[in-house]
């Protein structure tokens, strides 16, 4: 089974240099493991607990910022999309364009992304079984794109709480689906500050690590030069200064369990 390739970057898109750094940063370790990889940052954070929270730079603004990001670094970006017209603009600069879990059934932003000729990552809702994803498969494919991924990002669990289901990493991969895990994401405990949502961070390389050995496409981890002073969910991102070490042992897991 080839390597997964890795999604890493900060949750948002903070400012312009903020992204430069993280970038060259994150790009410096992956060329020292040799790793296929893209670069994430999000222009706008549409789906926040506080409506007085950090949104970003909107999406003309955010993805001039990860498409210059691109060609000078030579790496692939991805970002979220929230509406038919995003995915449009989008596209121009974006090589991954990525679904967030809440919109992952309208057909609308589906077609959309189908249709602009990019790869297409959609993340499965808290609120949908594994084989419910085949669906989101078959509209993408009758819209035209084959090029595409489905994410694991955890599953309600209660109030405030998610769990992940390594099952259906398996599940969904006899379903012929590609399949991309959210070790930061899955972690989330949605509104479980108040105000905010928190998180358990120092969880996200041990759902990785499972992941990886239960065999998927791609890991999903969001990272911050400094998760506490993040603008948002940092209780959930891993440290940058951690992330080569988390990477390193991902690899070696891989290694012993697919290789």
């Amino acid at each position: 089974m080839e390597q997964p390739f890795f999604i890493l970057g900060p949750c948002g898109l903070e400012n312009e240099q903020f992204a430069w750094d993280m970038a060259r940063s994150i790009k410096e370790i992956a060329d020292r493991l040799d790793i296929k990889w893209y670069f994430k940052a999000s222009y706008d954070k549409a789906n926040r607990t506080s409506g007085d929270a950090f949104r970003g730079p909107g999406v003309k603004e955010g993805t001039r910022i990860l498409g210059e990001i691109s060609k000078e670094l030579g790496v692939p970006v991805t970002t979220d999309i929230h509406n038919p017209a995003e995915a449009e603009i989008a596209a121009e600069n974006i090589d991954l364009l990525q679904v967030p879990a809440f919109l992952c059934r309208q057909t609308d932003l589906i077609e959309a992304c189908a249709k602009t000729g990019r790869s297409v990552n959609v993340k499965k809702g808290q609120f949908l079984a594994p084989w419910d994803t085949v669906n989101i498969g078959n509209k993408l494919r009758s819209f035209g794109c084959e090029d595409f991924y489905i994410t694991e990002r955890g599953t309600t669990f209660g109030y405030n709480n998610l769990v992940a289901d390594m099952r259906s990493l398996y599940w969904m991969r006899e379903e012929g689906l590609r399949v991309i895990f959210d070790a930061t994401h899955s972690v989330q405990r949605p509104g479980g500050l108040g105000g905010a949502t928190g998180g358990d961070g120092v969880l996200a390389p041990v759902l990785a690590k499972a992941a990886v050995a239960t065999g998927v496409n791609g890991v999903f981890m969001e990272t911050h030069s400094n998760p506490a002073e993040a603008l948002s969910d940092g209780p959930n991102q891993i440290p940058l200064s951690d992330i080569e070490e988390v990477l390193k042992r991902l690899i070696a897991v891989h290694e012993a369990a697919h290789c």
